[in-house]
């Protein structure tokens, strides 16, 4: 077996340790953030590290994609992120973006961010364009409420990745376009898009891609990384589903979805069995199934993503997680 990344065991390290590093817009200085630390929407004591230096996780920048039917390595019940504009539909797999987090990618001309947090298991896409001009994103080797914190490599304001708003820096209040996307197994991607672009590896060796590192964590009784509240009627690592409307979310349970289905406010949430956890076994390939889902407004596809109960609850305190 493959050693994991010495970047990955220290944050399993740090996850096992009773006690939270924070430090300061001083400490981040000595760093050598060029990030104005004046601006915040948030408190800076909830922004820890995660063990990894910026860029520590490196970002894919220039992502590299073969047809979905010369796909030999990847197994019918894998995870990957489904998304397209137009005739442009790619998968990215999250045997890759468990080991780099951010796609930097462009699709149908337009660009955009693919992302992943294993900390939170939310898979999110973005419209990288922000007041005319584009951005690029890295991964900050910080954490809030256990998700990725990104940063603009324009500006270095630090964006958080559940929300996709600037919460530290320059561009602190500004919020990025989401775009729908969803997680479906990669054999059913490859039925249906067999011409399909697959996001692959620059460098197949770089990390020991197929493997899980988080082994087990979607079992564990409680999160890495965190220290905020739980929810009180479903357990912290219990699966949801946030549907992203114009208002405020809607969060539902998807055992709820699994074994009712469930519809709100126009959104339909229909459930998809055959597909594995990305966060369980140390294969993803051999990983129970969870399942996936696909939600809908109108008939068409509207923004969404699975992520853990506590995750939805840090984020939406105030939303009622519907389980039943």
């Amino acid at each position: 077996m493959r050693l994991l990344s010495k970047a990955f065991l220290f944050v399993i390290l740090i996850a096992a340790s009773p006690a939270i590093a924070f430090a300061s817009p001083q400490d981040w200085a000595r760093e050598g953030w060029k990030t104005d630390f004046s601006k915040s929407s948030v408190p800076l004591d909830e922004i820890i590290s995660g063990g990894p230096p910026r860029d520590g996780i490196p970002s894919i920048d220039n992502p590299k994609f073969v047809k979905a039917s010369a796909v030999t390595d990847i197994a019918d019940r894998e995870p990957v992120i489904q998304f397209g504009l137009g005739e442009d539909i790619r998968a990215y797999p999250l045997r890759v973006l468990t080991w780099h987090e951010i796609a930097n990618d462009m699709v149908a001309g337009t660009p955009v961010a693919v992302t992943y947090c294993p900390l939170c298991n939310a898979a999110i896409v973005f419209d990288r364009r922000l007041d005319g001009q584009v951005l690029e994103f890295g991964t900050s080797g910080k954490l809030r409420h256990s998700d990725l914190v990104m940063y603009d490599r324009r500006t270095e304001s630090w964006w958080q990745q559940f929300t996709g708003e600037a919460i530290v820096g320059a561009l602190t209040g500004e919020k990025l376009k989401l775009l729908p996307s969803r997680i479906v197994s990669f054999g059913s991607f490859r039925k249906a898009h067999p011409d399909g672009l697959v996001l692959v590896p620059n460098n197949p060796g770089f990390r020991d891609y197929g493997r899980n590192p988080y082994a087990s964590y979607d079992t564990a009784a409680t999160p890495f990384l965190f220290n905020g509240e739980l929810p009180e009627d479903i357990p912290a690592m219990a699966h949801v589903v946030v549907v992203r409307t114009e208002r405020d979310p809607i969060i539902v349970s998807l055992e709820k979805v699994r074994t009712d289905g469930f519809e709100m406010n126009g959104y339909r949430i229909t459930y998809e069995a055959g597909v594995a956890s990305a966060l369980d076994s140390a294969t993803i390939a051999e990983g129970r199934d969870i399942g996936t889902v696909r939600v809908t407004k109108d008939g068409r596809d509207v923004p969404h993503d699975i992520t853990f109960a506590f995750v939805a609850h840090a984020f939406h305190p105030d939303i009622q997680i519907v389980t039943q």
